[in-house]
């Protein structure tokens, strides 16, 4: 019987967002001390910090909001490309108002024909 307890994937990947997230505060408060260290207020830091954080999430916003509108874009392309009737009407064989002959769908005769001929 093994007696190292295994590590779930899902607890792998909280770890691995712990560490993550761990990185990510002391690299604010490393920006923040620098800030400070060049003779802005500890409250102007923070604020300045703040700022930085919303305009990249309107960024990100920004972003996601063209990208989802290409998206849709390109589905309602996609959905009247496939319901679209790519052929044009064929000519056919029928009786029309000159006799039997080929007929283009609008109704004129297509081929040659004399009408002295069928009587």
């Amino acid at each position: 019987m093994n007696t190292t307890a295994r590590i779930s994937t899902a607890e792998r990947l909280g770890r691995a967002f712990g560490r993550g997230w761990r990185a990510y505060a002391r690299g604010e408060r490393r920006a923040s001390n620098w800030l400070v260290s060049k003779g802005v207020r500890q409250a102007g830091a923070g604020v300045l910090l703040w700022v930085v954080k919303l305009v990249a999430l309107g960024v990100l916003f920004y972003v996601a909001f063209w990208l989802t509108f290409l998206l849709v874009l390109a589905l309602a392309a996609g959905w009247l490309a496939r319901n679209t009737d790519w052929e044009e009407p064929q000519p056919e064989w029928r009786t029309g108002p000159l006799g039997f002959g080929l007929y283009h769908p609008d109704g004129s005769r297509i081929d040659p024909h004399d009408p002295d001929a069928e009587a």
